[in-house]
């Protein structure tokens, strides 16, 4: 077995620093010079993996590149040191996600007020971030790889491990996990109910991985490429599965005011937004609509401090005999009566519900926050420097709310149909979300602001995640985006309808609600389990590498 392992391995006679950097002897009348050709190619794909608006239309080549930009890595950086693929797998990334992540300089700059070159530092400081996460991925491979662990499902399994980590370290930023990249995939999708995003990560680099290595590990290619079928073929069956115990429909509409957000918050625009939208509730009144959603912060008021504002909307209510879930700011220890503190002011990123009878509903927080959005780490540091972008929520830091919960809607004479209305930032993360069907949503009802985006590649990546977590949960769910891109999503992920984005309209359709005791999916009840198998499966791949240089010093003596 020594020759058959030694022939599956990766280079690890490290003699000087030049062959640490050759390709493995199979390859080693191949240049030196290809393995940044390579790289650059790593870089394009990861940009490409993901969907970005070109000539009036979208560019989505999710599902090569979400193989071929893991390929390309590993073809790039094979026969590096541990130190030198961090470097080199950390630049790359950087650039891959700066790409990605170029609607910072939007964010930043065209409403921030920030100097351009401000823009492009967040541009590349975020890029950095993420980067940093793929460059520990390339120096855990090839220190694998110095010890004779290069099987490619290892190599997708510490991809897994630091995709998860990318989802709570410092907060978490999981914005381009590479399994959106195969949304559109006819199979893979079905897996997310067990595994969450994590199961299509896995596939697409195991897969990546496997090709790469084709030439010099047929074997171990093979066994990889097996595993990508069965989870093909695992995905198609859970895809066919019928969603959980569906219920009855309820008549839903999304209204996309199309506010900007340079006068989102403008005094002198404050009546003329309230007027868009009581017009376009109208007009969903009119085409049957039972609930009426309202995108994040639609209401440039607080109907917590606003009386006058509070009753508005009642009437409203009232008026279209529709439920109103309504984007606002909700305040706690204010006043409105007398107009004045009681106490510490906080501000919250609500939703608010009135149903038809003009009562006052419920109200959700936010609970997950933007960093140097709606807050600013570090305050006491930071905050001398920094200031938070959302001012219009609050002239300081936003408050996070108590956690995930589903909220009741009025239905058909039915009071407490519950519902999850996540706000923005939250659809990021698939096990906060979870937690809204784990607390008995039969839907989702999304809000969120996208026009601080711009034309961007963002709205259309941010659309795929919303997606993902309706097929995480099985839910039906209506998006609800000020400036869009807004839509009506099945049980399965499906975008069933969508906007435009930067158009004012309202969508209108029927969201089928889960039965409030159906069998929730296994992601839900279990969360990031696949994650934790491949933590598991990466720990004991490094106590065998470990073993393994302890045995050879050991005979070396």
């Amino acid at each position: 077995m020594t020759d058959v392992r030694e022939g599956l391995r990766w280079p690890s006679a490290m003699t000087d620093v030049r062959e640490g950097l050759r390709w493995p002897s199979a390859m080693t009348d191949v240049r030196e010079g290809l393995r940044w050709p390579w790289l650059a190619a790593a870089a394009v794909t990861t940009f490409l993996a993901f969907p970005h608006p070109v000539a009036g239309g979208v560019l989505d080549l999710g599902f090569p590149c979400a193989f071929l930009a893991p390929a390309c890595f590993v073809l790039g950086l094979r026969g590096l040191t541990p130190r030198a693929a961090l470097a080199v797998g950390g630049a790359t990334g950087t650039l891959a996600y700066a790409g990605v992540l170029h609607w910072i300089y939007v964010v930043t700059v065209s409403y921030g007020n920030a100097w351009p070159a401000v823009g492009v530092v967040a541009v590349l400081l975020m890029g950095a971030i993420v980067g940093a996460f793929t460059g520990t991925w390339a120096w855990v491979c090839a220190w694998l790889a110095g010890r004779g662990v290069t099987h490619p499902l290892a190599v997708a399994a510490v991809w897994v491990v630091v995709d998860h980590l990318r989802s709570f370290v410092f907060e978490g930023f999981p914005w381009g996990t590479l399994g959106y990249a195969l949304h559109a995939d006819p199979a893979l999708p079905g897996l997310v109910t067990v595994t969450g995003v994590y199961g299509l990560s896995f596939a697409a680099v195991a897969g990546g991985a496997a090709l790469a290595v084709w030439r010099v590990r047929k074997r171990a290619a093979l066994e990889a490429l097996a595993v990508v079928l069965l989870l093909y073929g695992s995905g198609a069956a859970l895809s066919a599965l019928a969603p959980p115990d569906e219920g009855p429909t309820v008549r839903v509409a999304v209204l996309q005011g199309n506010i900007g957000q340079g006068v989102k918050w403008s005094p002198d625009w404050a009546e003329r937004t309230l007027g868009i939208y009581e017009s376009l509730s109208r007009e969903a009144a009119d085409a049957g609509a039972e609930w009426i959603v309202w995108p994040e912060t639609a209401v440039p008021g607080s109907p917590d401090a606003d009386l006058g504002l509070r009753a508005r909307l009642a009437r409203l209510a009232e008026e279209v005999d529709a439920t109103l879930v309504v984007g606002a700011v909700g305040i706690e220890g204010y006043d409105p009566v007398a107009r004045e503190a009681r106490g510490i002011v906080r501000y919250f990123d609500s939703a608010f519900v009135w149903p038809a009878d003009g009562s006052q509903g419920e109200r959700y927080d936010k609970t997950h926050l933007v960093p140097f959005g709606e807050y600013v780490p570090l305050r006491d540091f930071l905050g001398r420097f920094i200031k938070a972008l959302a001012t219009g929520v609050s002239t300081g830091d936003v408050t996070e709310g108590a956690g995930p919960r589903a909220i009741s809607l009025g239905f058909r004479g039915e009071p407490d149909t519950a519902v999850g209305v996540p706000i923005c930032y939250e659809l990021l993360f698939p096990d906060l979300m979870r937690r809204f069907a784990g607390d008995g949503a039969q839907a989702l009802l999304a809000i969120t602001n996208d026009a601080w985006y711009g034309r961007t590649g963002a709205p259309h990546q941010f659309l795929v995640m919303t997606a993902m977590r309706a097929a995480e949960s099985r839910l039906w769910t209506a998006r609800a985006a000020n400036t869009g891109i807004s839509a009506l999503i099945d049980a399965r992920g499906q975008v069933r309808e969508q906007t435009e984005i930067f158009e004012r309209r309202i969508l209108v359709g029927d969201l089928r609600l889960a039965k409030p005791d159906a069998e929730p999916t296994f992601y839900v009840r279990h969360g990031d389990v696949f994650a934790g198998a491949c933590w598991l499966a990466t720990g004991v791949v490094t106590l065998v590498a470990l073993r393994r240089k302890r045995g050879r010093r050991d005979s070396d003596e």
